[in-house]
């Protein structure tokens, strides 16, 4: 769940109510769908990705949504923030983390990675550009080959 979050910078509600037939085993490529009249798009799922989401769809049972509860039900916002900041604990994080954060470190780990701003905005379902800005202000190689002297 934190990896498919991350890697897809996906707000807590989109990761709660994300279902099986958004992930298309086929061609590794996940539909996401946004809130906040976000911008949707397919994201390639990467090889460790997809092999996770397999053994949790057979180890899960039947179920239309991704994510569910021990009881089956589609996952809560509030376990996800359980999980997240459990997970911050057990990793030794000095603050309390939340599942935003996930989303931020996407945006941060792709403009760090030399992605361009808009492509980031589209990745990131953002309908204006200035809520994607911020990853790229921060970027340590943002000035890197303006110069060949």
């Amino acid at each position: 769940m934190i990896l498919v979050s991350y890697r897809h910078g996906l707000r807590v509600g989109e990761l709660v109510s994300l279902r099986w037939d958004q992930v298309d085993f086929t061609v590794a490529v996940l539909h996401v769908t946004r809130s906040k009249n976000g911008t949707a798009s397919n994201h390639p799922i990467g090889a460790r990705e997809i092999r996770a989401l397999r053994k949790l769809r057979r180890i899960q049972g039947p179920s239309m949504h991704v994510f569910t509860s021990e009881r089956g039900g589609p996952m809560k916002r509030a376990n996800v923030h359980k999980i997240v900041a459990r997970a911050g604990r057990l990793a030794g994080l000095p603050f309390p983390a939340h599942p935003h954060m996930l989303r931020h470190a996407c945006g941060y780990k792709l403009a760090n990675d030399g992605h361009d701003t808009r492509a980031i905005q589209h990745y990131l379902g953002h309908k204006n550009i200035m809520h994607t800005v911020r990853y790229t202000e921060l970027a340590s190689d943002r000035f890197k080959g303006f110069w060949s002297d």
